[in-house]
């Protein structure tokens, strides 16, 4: 049984840095970084890469959200959507995942209705909350939470923050104050360099905070204008292995090309301008030169497997009606390190 130490000892223990609690005998320091504790002290997951092995996702297939949208611009999408076939392409884009060996976590584990707004009151889901990528950028140490632009994603990131916790996914920032910044603007160039878009959906705020916590990981920023027009960078550019990229020369600035190419990368040119619009480039890569791109997109899909890419499709024309596609609705929690 445990007998008490005897006052006086103790003070003077203390004094003198003796006990556990004051660093002496029995102190255990915490040596070991946030990386290292990934997988033990917190969940398996990080990520460094475009074109590493993917492991794990986070998705949402809507729910009520999307009923009564009688307004596409009131909500921010292209056309009115049919609920039940998005709900439909979206079950078939969580299987295509499982088929090809990813783990797909659910934002909400139990179906329901579950809120954002009020003063701690739970009310509805956002009806854009489908679009995952937008909502964090994930790291070797944890994830850096989103803060979406417009107001009719305002609070989305609260349902991502509550479902990063309860997978032991660390939060290393909450983009905050006037800064905006979109996990869809971001992209791994490599093991230690961020491509980060400043456009309509990341403003100059969002930029500075996202590269303050990569600053402290030994990361670069390069940030990428986009032109008026594109809505992410997600949507102009893809990383499919090292040293292949694709590129929609439309909604890219002219310079990132050429500097996609200085590093090394053969970048391939989407054919297409109405296969861009259907989101042709909206794809996830699997592994590399793995990908999984939307159905319905022939000359993109000949021009990658021409680059020696293996094309898994599905039909996502529905979804692309909310604006958005494969790559959207696809929050990465983890793929193999760029350094394996």
């Amino acid at each position: 049984m445990y007998a008490a130490m005897n006052p006086d000892e103790h003070d003077r223990r203390a004094a003198h840095g003796g006990t556990a609690a004051h660093g002496g005998a029995g102190w255990q320091p915490r040596t070991e970084t946030t990386r290292e504790e990934m997988g033990s002290v917190w969940g398996p997951f990080g990520n460094d890469s475009e074109w590493g092995t993917l492991r794990d996702v986070l998705l949402h297939e809507p729910g009520p959200e999307l009923e009564g949208l009688d307004d596409p611009d009131a909500v921010q999408m292209l056309e009115a959507v049919r609920p039940d076939l998005v709900r439909r392409q979206h079950r078939d884009i969580a299987e295509a995942f499982r088929a090809a060996g990813v783990r797909v976590h659910p934002l909400l584990p139990q179906p329901g209705t579950v809120g954002v707004r009020g003063s701690g009151q739970l009310r509805e889901v956002p009806p854009n909350t489908m679009f995952m990528a937008d909502l964090l950028f994930m790291t070797p140490e944890g994830a850096v939470l989103a803060r979406p632009a417009s107001r009719v994603r305002a609070g989305e990131e609260r349902l991502a923050a509550v479902r990063l916790a309860a997978l032991g996914v660390p939060i290393l920032r909450s983009i905050h104050g006037a800064a905006t910044f979109e996990g869809a603007d971001a992209m791994w160039l490599d093991g230690s360099t961020v491509l980060a878009a400043e456009a309509l959906r990341t403003n100059g705020a969002g930029l500075r905070q996202l590269g303050g916590v990569l600053s402290e990981m030994g990361v670069r920023v390069i940030p990428v204008p986009l032109p008026a027009g594109g809505m992410h960078l997600m949507g102009a550019l893809r990383l499919i292995a090292p040293g292949l990229a694709a590129l929609w020369p439309a909604r890219a600035p002219e310079t990132l090309a050429g500097l996609l190419e200085k590093r090394g990368f053969r970048v391939l040119q989407i054919p297409d301008e109405a296969e861009g619009r259907r989101m042709a480039l909206n794809f996830v890569t699997l592994a590399p030169n793995r990908v999984l791109m939307p159905a319905g997109c022939p000359r993109t899909q000949h021009l990658l497997e021409s680059a020696g890419v293996e094309c898994r499709t599905v039909e996502v024309g529905e979804i692309v009606k909310a604006a958005g596609g494969i790559a959207c609705m696809s929050a990465v929690l983890r793929r193999d390190s760029a350094n394996a």
